[in-house]
């Protein structure tokens, strides 16, 4: 086969996979990363916190926490159960720590504890202060020279055209010092509007991949590997139905060049999947674009069906009540769009204060139907489709609720996460300052995470359960080691990662040192 290009590692994505580059290229490997958009970052760069889930790590460690790794192990495993295989959850817990104190070692990268309580917080060893969550120092963007210009997001900037900010937080400052670090290195090179397509297979092995840029394919060969992390499938309809998906392309916080690609190019060369009809699951308020965002951090406000009776805790963590919304649409006892109803405490626009895209014109809402207000519970219920009797009767119940400070009914305020916006007090405020108003809401996702299985090295596997010699996956594009749960902030980013980083030390491992005197050299659409 005619080669246009030769490197050591691929990399195909540049979210949390950029941890991968980022060890190949400290590491004397020759690396290039491949990113299918015109921007850096994927979904991690959309990310408010960017935070990670590693317990034990130096940045907790410098905080005072009196965690530890059987302890962090016991919940997760309780929590996920043996939906994935326990040699992979075990890496996560135990090696974490390990890749914060790599990159911490580069004075590139620097993280910090973000108390974020684990998001079951009645299971064995549950850590209710969140000595487990990291995130990366805030970094100024005049940091990254030209790269700033290929620094995706944050969302305002992408979806309602905010300017850039100057000062990079959350997934931004963490793609931020993943760029800045790599791009010291001259044996690795960054790639933008170049998608992965295809993998070349050579006796079982993956040798190399077939990369598109302007119309133009050229195929690269990997003497030690191609890491796919290229992000899930969620912008791609015609797999999310196939896969069976709930929700739709358009709810979700992905960005658009999350077609699956390397997904599929995985399937062709051989690798066995898992988890595929799964996603990162939130509440999602409707804005007037018609496009349900991921929401939270709420103040006030019951979330009601059409029957105007509340069926969820509305306080709960964001991908534990996505899915009880799921269920309930799977079991044709909820219709979309439910309705988050409120009074008049602070005003008309809803009690959200973290819904990740900022909200337009109260006007816009109206006129798009999404925002309704109404002197009496009856009229609201009128003017949103619910029942007016049962939504009386669900607010004179809740406010009980309120007055005696305990939910029988989904156990709103019960554990730690439910009260992480209120100060550590029940999360409930009563319905009882008119005019009551309503905010229509959806169903978001942050990402599919049903991907390649792999190996505790991130090793892509076979559906006989042997590896594909070559061939990786991380992040979204790996099968996620959390399973069906969501078990603490920072869990999809802190995996991303982690795999990255363990899946270019296992091509280390197994391929002997690099050649110190070959160097790949920079092409014109490449960003410096």
């Amino acid at each position: 086969m005619h080669w246009d290009d030769e490197v050591d590692v691929l990399v195909a994505g540049s979210g949390g996979g950029l941890a991968g580059a980022y060890t190949a290229a400290r590491e004397g490997l020759r690396v290039a990363v491949v990113e299918a958009t015109d921007k850096f970052g994927g979904t991690t760069a959309y990310s408010g916190g960017g935070g990670m889930w590693f317990p034990c790590n130096p940045a907790l460690r410098r905080a005072g926490t009196d965690d530890t790794l059987d302890a962090a192990l016991e919940y997760f495993h309780a929590v996920v159960g043996d939906r994935t295989p326990a040699d992979v959850q075990q890496t996560y817990i135990r090696r974490g720590s390990d890749v914060i104190e790599y990159l911490e070692s580069d004075p590139a990268f620097a993280f910090e504890m973000f108390p974020w309580p684990d998001y079951f917080g009645k299971a064995p060893a549950a850590r209710l202060d969140g000595q487990r969550h990291i995130t990366p120092v805030p970094l100024p963007a005049s940091e990254l020279g030209d790269l700033r210009d290929s620094l995706r997001g944050p969302l305002d900037t992408d979806r309602l055209g905010a300017p850039p900010p100057d000062l990079l937080i959350g997934g931004q400052a963490l793609i931020g010092r993943f760029l800045k670090a790599i791009s010291r290195f001259p044996n690795a090179s960054l790639h933008l509007d170049s998608p992965l397509v295809d993998l070349v297979v050579e006796d079982g092995s993956v040798v190399g991949a077939i990369v598109e840029h302007d119309g133009t394919r050229r195929a690269i060969r990997t003497f030690r590997g191609v890491l796919l992390a290229a992000g899930g499938f969620e912008q791609n309809a015609e797999m999310r139905d196939r896969f069976g998906v709930p929700g739709s392309a358009r709810d979700t916080m992905g960005p658009w060049g999350n077609l699956g690609r390397a997904h599929q190019a995985a399937i062709t060369a051989g690798a066995d999947l898992d988890l595929m009809d799964q996603a990162w699951w939130s509440p999602g308020m409707t804005h007037p674009d018609g496009r349900s965002a991921f929401a939270l951090w709420f103040t006030g406000g019951i979330f009601v069906n059409q029957h105007g009776q509340r069926f969820v805790n509305e306080s709960a963590p964001y991908d534990r009540l996505g899915r009880e919304v799921i269920e309930y649409l799977e079991q044709e006892s909820l219709t979309l769009p439910f309705w988050m109803v409120y009074d008049d405490k602070e005003g008309v626009v809803p009690p959200v204060k973290a819904s990740n895209v900022s909200m337009v014109e109260t006007e816009d809402y109206e006129s798009a139907g999404l925002w309704h207000s109404a002197d009496t519970l009856e009229e609201l219920a009128a003017k949103i489709g619910v029942d007016p009797a049962g939504l009386v009767a669900t607010v004179e119940r809740f406010n009980k609720f309120v007055a005696d400070g305990v939910d029988p009914d989904f156990g709103r305020g019960d554990e730690a996460y439910d009260r992480a916006f209120s100060g550590g007090e029940p999360p409930m405020v009563p319905l009882d300052q008119p005019p009551y108003h309503a905010a229509a809401f959806g169903i978001s996702d942050l990402g599919t995470k049903g991907g390649v299985r792999t190996d505790s090295a991130g090793a892509a596997l076979d559906t006989t359960g042997r590896r594909i010699g070559g061939l990786y996956a991380a992040g979204n594009t790996m099968a996620a080691v959390s399973g069906t749960t969501y078990p603490g902030g920072g869990n999809p980013i802190g995996a991303s990662v982690l795999f990255s980083h363990l899946a270019v030390l296992d091509m280390l491992s197994r391929t002997g040192d690099p050649d110190p005197d070959i160097t790949i050299s920079r092409s014109s659409d490449e960003s410096e």
